[in-house]
């Protein structure tokens, strides 16, 4: 194996722990490989770099980040908060059992988990402690319930997934249905347990008349029906998942003239997040593929494959194993740039062990989802801490129990399978 690869991956990790933007330090690693291999063109990085986001899959992640950013500008939050409140109100809790069923629901429209800690962070923590419940606390369910958003289905994430591992993107939203629904309850069961023990009460205590109940649903209805038009048309064939993506957008922007709540400066102003947002990502992308040329001209995934399953040669070890890793990783390397140059690497020898891809995908993603709130690099703290005003010390000492819930959770999607998977099982 030549040298420069080593030399690529030292600089481009060194770059890395020294915060430089990650599709910096990918292309500076690639440019010396290149540098250092004779007979290696450097025009390669340029084509490579363009090829890598010429990706019709790709299309997906602007068309979803797009829908998401108008859902927010055209008011529909409001609408599923509703609703969230009278499916949740009774629970001890209750706000805080809003803010975690929220989160579900809205990562169904917005794919994005910081989009929605943030809008949750504004929006309902200044409520939860009006309500009595602590800013620290309030704070933490908010971001811990923002992990569900990459695993409900349009979580960029899994877009991301299915791309570089060339993976079915709609096999993964289907699968993503179950494990985001089985986070939610999670969650909310723990929420419940503290809510108990606390004396945190709940939002009320009678009993919600059918009128209510359909009232909010009425109210909430098309922008819910939003996730089963994407998962049904993916299923029975209708579009594909960038098909899906632009269909998404067209929706939300006609609920937003139904709704009278979309103005030309909201559109703009959406247009623009959504053109910042993607074109990180593309860049991201771009520089990853060159990455991953290297990696393959080098043969290191078949190189690595070979040294790990006779290293090995046990799936269960190796599923421990990848689990410690990728949580170690979490602590330092945010989630899509992991994704993007883990996945083509790992999914292979999860093949090897004879792990099914959709089930070692969805183990990967709850791993770098978990690494989006721990520390150091915690982005989800950071963004709901800033927007709050709570202390880091005291999101920590917080979180602990929910560090456990979701430790928990990840054990089980691990070894038991069918959490992932049975639902495609099932519909495929």
């Amino acid at each position: 194996m030549n040298n420069g690869v080593f030399l690529a991956a030292i600089i481009m990790l060194l770059l890395m722990f020294m915060k430089v933007p990650i599709f910096v330090s990918l292309l500076v690693g690639s440019v010396t490989y290149f540098f250092m291999t004779p007979g290696v063109s450097t025009q390669l990085i340029a084509q490579r770099f363009t090829s890598g986001i010429e990706s019709i899959p790709l299309l997906a992640v602007p068309f979803f980040i797009c829908a998401g950013v108008f859902m927010n500008y055209t008011g529909i939050t409001s609408r599923i908060m509703d609703v969230c409140s009278v499916l949740s109100g009774r629970l001890s809790g209750g706000l805080a059992q809003v803010n975690i069923l929220l989160s579900t629901l809205m990562g169904g429209l917005s794919g994005s988990n910081i989009a929605d800690a943030a809008m949750e962070a504004k929006m309902l923590v200044p409520e939860m402690e009006k309500k009595g419940l602590p800013k620290a606390f309030s704070t933490v369910v908010t971001a811990f319930s923002s992990i569900i958003t990459p695993l409900i289905p349009p979580g960029i994430q899994m877009i991301i997934y299915g791309t570089v591992a060339s993976i079915s993107i709609g096999k993964l939203f289907m699968a993503g249905i179950s494990v985001g629904a089985f986070t939610c309850v999670l969650l909310m069961a723990g929420t419940w347990i503290i809510s108990k023990k606390r004396g945190y009460k709940p939002m009320r205590t009678t009993s919600i008349s059918p009128m209510e109940f359909f009232s909010a649903v009425k109210r909430a209805f098309l922008p819910l029906c939003l996730p089963v038009v994407i998962i049904g048309g993916i299923r029975i064939g209708i579009f594909t998942p960038t098909e899906a993506g632009a269909v998404a957008v067209m929706y939300a922007i006609l609920l937003g003239i139904g709704y009278h709540s979309l103005s030309v400066k909201d559109s703009f102003q959406a247009l623009k997040e959504t053109v910042i947002t993607a074109g990180s990502i593309a860049l991201l992308v771009g520089a990853a593929s060159v990455f991953a040329w290297v990696l393959t001209r080098e043969q290191v995934p078949q190189k690595l494959s070979e040294f790990i399953v006779r290293s090995i040669g046990n799936k269960y070890i190796f599923l421990i194993v990848i689990n410690v890793f990728l949580l170690i990783l979490g602590m330092f390397i945010e989630g899509t740039s992991a994704t993007i140059v883990l996945a083509p690497l790992l999914t292979p020898i999860a093949t090897a062990f004879g792990i099914d891809e959709i089930h070692f995908a969805f183990i990967f993603i709850f791993n770098t989802s978990i690494g989006c709130i721990t520390p150091p690099m915690g982005v989800l703290m950071f963004v709901t801490c800033g927007i709050t005003g709570c202390k880091t010390r005291d999101f920590l000492k917080e979180s602990i129990p929910y560090f456990g819930m979701l430790l928990s959770g990840l054990l089980l999607i691990t070894f038991v399978p069918m959490l992932s998977i049975g639902i495609v099982k099932a519909f495929y």
